[in-house]
């Protein structure tokens, strides 16, 4: 980012300033022990960037989680159809659910998401053993907020592996010498979580909201981040999860395998993390630090641009990336550059693995800006000598996310990608982990567990689910359509079950391709539903010749020489009445040309082969969501850690 927070690492080469008559005196760089380092706030500020930093590897924050490990949803696959749905080699059969412990990354990650945990517990200890803590005054304002920083970094990474992996060895404090604490087994997560939020609380005393401090940007944690964290968390904790062993106490759902039962906690137990919810959701409404950019499009060019909204703070919290050094948001998912060209340089990219469907695509009110935002039908290609926009055509299961766009961002980036070369480039475009609108999605949520759709509740904002849910709605469209939107929610019958049925579509709606969808769906236990929703309502649009999808477009271009799409002309639902094909320059087959293809490729193949490990004929464990531990991960455990779900080790 352009107003990128440095991140240092600490490690040997740190040295101290001291004046020439004291060089006897001097500290070695080996001699940087936590004892000395918890004495300066400069050196424990170091500390916690070290943390930062640690989110930026490719493995982590960079380009994994963001882009694969949120995979498969009932909108969002990663790009492996047919034969490569199995491939458990690969994020194409592991994100299928065809999950195989031998693949390297699960171990990979496991050993980056720990080694920040490590340092976040090093920052931890610094800061509870510094005198100038117990000193008072500006210092320890400091430390203290540091603590904050590395207790709420800690929670969100502790939060990911619980969603990646179950149960999971639960470590605060750091490693000892004698490797006393090396080989920890598994802690219930429910019991994490518990933690954590006691960690989050303590963490929001000594936060400041983003600009409360000048240095504290949306590119740090803040108190904003921490109140909503604790809420996802606290609604986590509330919701359905694949448990090793039933649970006593707790309800088992209907769809369930037996031996690792789906469960959630019981109902007072639910209750109270949805009042709990409320409190954090609620603090961070009131407050006002953070709002709806009332563009949405808007909110999305400025994250391409690699600029900060300073104006609204929609994005809560944005995990900060280096142009040339990390960030693969653009390159390995977005709008495809195919291939060389002079303008965006000799590699292209590959904007290869996440795609969104197009059951979500026909979902969206067609007056819904989100829609062509987060769903990109057209690539790039240099055709004699300039960047022509084409469309991909059939490919149901393989439209890219136009969230991230190459067409959105700035010179220096295009420089960028131009200098590197015939290589992956990074974008340096952030992360973000948490917006205003997923914020008002869970208030809307709560709101209506405990008091329905229109009523209001002890301690919340002054917003009802509904109207929580309007301001995400309708800052979707333009002036002139905000009647229809207002209209839409207004609609929604005045039942738990209408309002909670259209969180679930805004949810889609507004965050696909976020790394949102899977988790908030396994918690309500509707993964394995949605996915074979979103499977019959593409089987049902292929079967519907007259108002199902279309098996050509036609469209017009915007510019003489043909290079540029007018969006607006497209014929998305078919001819216009009293249109012709003559009316439009061009044209390209769409989802229904599989109706008139022998073939049938997407219908018979492909379309099985999407989460096959999760739903279909061939299913191991019911709502095995969670992947294995890696079998390189088990093996350096000293016998602590073993696979569950029916993987082996």
């Amino acid at each position: 980012m352009k107003n990128i927070v440095k991140l240092f690492i600490l490690g040997a080469g740190v040295l101290s300033t001291t004046a020439c008559s004291d060089f006897l005196e001097q500290n070695s760089p080996s001699d940087l022990t936590s004892e000395t380092i918890s004495q300066s706030s400069y050196y424990t500020g170091l500390t916690v960037n070290k943390i930062y930093g640690d989110l930026t590897n490719d493995i982590t924050y960079s380009q994994a989680i963001p882009i694969i490990w949120g995979l498969n949803s009932d909108c969002e696959l990663v790009d492996g159809l047919g034969d490569d749905a199995v491939n458990s080699s690969s994020e194409r059969g592991n994100m299928n659910y065809n999950a195989n412990p031998g693949w390297s990354k699960l171990s990979d990650m496991w050993t980056k998401m720990y080694g920040a945990i490590e340092n976040a517990n090093l920052a931890i200890d610094m800061v509870n053993n510094s005198p100038l803590v117990a000193a008072g005054g500006s210092e320890a304002t400091t430390m203290l907020r540091y603590k904050g920083e590395a207790l709420t970094l800690r929670a969100m990474l502790y939060l990911d592996l619980i969603r990646f992996f179950g149960d999971i060895p639960m470590k605060l404090e750091p490693s000892q010498s004698d490797l006393s604490n090396a080989y920890l087994a598994k802690t219930d997560r429910d019991v994490i979580m518990d933690t954590l939020m006691v960690n989050l609380k303590e963490a929001i005393e000594y936060l400041p909201w983003a600009g409360e401090v000048s240095t504290y940007t949306t590119e740090h944690v803040t108190k904003g981040y921490a109140h909503a964290l604790l809420a996802q968390i606290a609604l986590t904790r509330a919701g359905w999860a694949i448990r090793e062993k039933a649970k006593e106490g707790y309800e088992t759902a209907t769809y369930s395998d037996p031996t690792y039962p789906t469960q959630r906690c019981d109902a007072a137990t639910r209750k109270a993390m949805y009042e709990l919810a409320l409190e954090h959701l609620s603090a961070v409404v009131s407050n006002s630090t953070h709002n709806l950019n009332p563009s949405f499009e808007n909110e999305w060019y400025l994250l391409n641009q690699r600029e900060l909204d300073q104006t609204y703070r929609e994005n809560i919290f944005e995990i900060p990336m280096g142009l040339g050094v990390s960030g693969e948001l653009g390159y390995t998912v977005g709008v495809r550059i195919n291939g060389a060209s002079a303008y965006y340089g000799a590699k292209g990219n590959s904007s290869g693995k996440m795609k969104v469907t197009a059951p979500l695509f026909w979902s969206y009110d067609k007056k819904d800006q989100r829609r062509d935002i987060t769903c990109a039908q057209v690539q790039l290609k240099e055709e004699n000598g300039a960047i022509k926009e084409s469309f991909i055509g059939n490919a149901p299961f393989a439209i890219y996310v136009g969230k991230w766009d190459v067409r959105k961002m700035d010179e220096e980036w295009r420089q960028s990608a131009i200098a590197t070369g015939n290589a992956k480039w990074m974008t340096g475009i952030n992360v973000v982990r948490m917006r205003y609108s997923q914020v008002l999605l869970m208030y809307a949520e709560v709101m209506n567990e405990l008091a329905g759709p229109d009523g209001s509740y002890s301690g919340d904002a002054g917003l009802t689910a509904r109207q929580a849910l309007k301001e995400v709605h309708c800052r979707a469209f333009a002036d002139a359509d905000k009647a229809d939107a207002e209209a839409y929610v207004n609609g929604i019958a005045a039942t738990k079950d209408a309002m909670f049925d259209a969180i679930v579509d805004e949810n889609a709606w507004e965050l696909a391709g976020e790394g949102v969808r899977k988790f908030d769906l396994i918690r309500w236990n509707l993964l394995a539903e949605k996915i074979n929703e979103f499977k019959d309502a593409y089987v049902s649009q292929m079967q519907d010749e007259v108002n199902g999808y279309p098996e050509k477009i036609y469209f017009n271009y915007s510019d003489a020489a043909q290079t540029t799409i007018d969006m607006s002309s497209i014929t998305w639902y078919g001819l216009p009445e009293g249109k012709s094909d003559k009316d439009y320059d061009d044209s390209k087959d769409f989802f229904g040309k599989e109706r008139v293809d022998d073939a049938q490729k997407n219908l018979k193949i492909n379309l099985p082969s999407i989460s096959s490990g999760l739903v279909g004929d061939n299913v191991e464990v019911i709502n095995r969501y969670l992947l294995p531990i890696g079998s390189t991960t088990i093996s350096a455990a000293g016998g602590a850690l073993h696979n569950s779900y029916g993987y082996t080790d």
